[in-house]
């Protein structure tokens, strides 16, 4: 009696050890998404800072600046439901205005130019791998809380469901290929 009360024990013991290991795997990856998700954030608003700063300086045409201008102050002033749209919306504002290399030339040869291409260049090309490393904790997040022993003992607690950040992040070639 007492060897399997024993061994009923030590089995209840072990499966506490796993599931805490277990919850704290969720935590882990929870964290990592909250700080893969802030890394976005700052880099989709250094990229509509970067696009206003350019569309401000008089270096493009003034449909261009418009356009650029309304594209990432609508970006910035977003709230949470609509970014990801509004996101987007700047992504082919700047593949519009950016599409062909003379446009990116015209910038470059402006007095301040070349810094402000390199700048916008290099905020553009960071934006997609930032959502990729969000996108890719939420991927991994998700399959440990599909597990059924997570949702019986709801390991993870009350934390919202991870959504992944689904925007429109294709660079403008002229931008994408330009060394920083």
């Amino acid at each position: 009696m007492t060897a399997t009360l024993i061994w009923i024990l030590v089995a209840l013991v072990a499966i506490g050890l796993y599931l805490s290991w277990t919850a704290g795997r969720l935590d882990r990856l929870h964290s990592r998404i909250d700080a893969a998700r802030a890394a976005l954030d700052a880099q989709l608003l250094r990229r509509a800072s970067v696009t206003q700063e350019l569309a401000t300086s008089g270096m493009l045409d003034p449909a261009a600046s418009i356009v650029l201008y309304e594209a990432a102050h609508a970006a910035r002033q977003a709230d949470e439901e609509h970014r990801e749209v509004a996101e987007s919306d700047l992504s082919q504002a700047l593949r519009a205005v950016f599409g062909e290399p003379e446009q990116v030339q015209v910038v470059r040869e402006a007095p301040g130019g070349d810094d402000a291409a390199n700048e916008l260049a290099a905020a553009v090309r960071r934006v997609p791998m930032a959502r990729r490393f969000h996108n890719d904790a939420v991927r991994a997040a998700r399959a440990v809380r599909r597990h059924r022993k997570v949702r019986w003992f709801r390991l993870a607690g009350h934390a919202p469901f991870p959504m992944a950040f689904e925007m429109d992040d294709e660079p403008p070639t002229a931008l994408a290929d330009r060394p920083t």
